[in-house]
């Protein structure tokens, strides 16, 4: 016996309105290449980052890539709050995306502790890839998390057809 399925419609991702301006928005598409842009310098960087602790050489060009994956990150993150601002009407924690946000700033903090760690010269340069690594682990939870909104996004758009 199957269990009872929860029958109560779940709230949608956006109102009429703000998918409206989430369509009409350059910012959309913005955010729509600078998210793969991203991936892309993480995969790179996750492989130059393991080459060196795993191999001991290749310490400058894995700096340089996470330095590269952190700047798509500043700059996705500015451009999503701008988004954030034109389609919900305020620049962070939009109901819709709250969650979301604040695991961002998780992301957001690892990378620019690297990034502190890195200009100081407090960490090694074993621990700054150990860094480098817990940020690229919450990147790819807050990641999973914008792609099941957009999954979420999409069954939205089938159902209102």
């Amino acid at each position: 016996m199957t269990a009872p399925r929860n029958t109560t419609p779940r709230k949608r991702l956006y109102t009429a309105e703000q998918r409206a301006r989430r369509d009409a928005t350059r910012w959309t598409l913005v955010q729509g290449l600078l998210a793969p842009a991203q991936f892309v310098a993480f995969a790179v960087s996750l492989v130059l980052v393991l080459h060196f602790l795993l191999i001991g050489n290749g310490y400058e060009a894995a700096t340089i890539s996470i330095l590269v994956k952190t700047g798509f990150l500043y700059v996705i993150m500015v451009t999503g709050a701008i988004w954030e601002k034109v389609v919900f009407g305020q620049y962070l924690f939009a109901p819709a995306f709250f969650w979301e946000d604040v695991f961002s700033f998780a992301v957001i903090a690892l990378h620019t502790l690297y990034l502190w760690a890195l200009w100081t010269g407090f960490l090694t340069p074993h621990q700054l890839m150990f860094v480098a690594l817990a940020a690229y682990a919450t990147y790819v939870v807050n990641a999973g998390q914008f792609i099941w909104k957009l999954r979420l996004a999409r069954l939205d758009t089938q159902v209102a057809a």
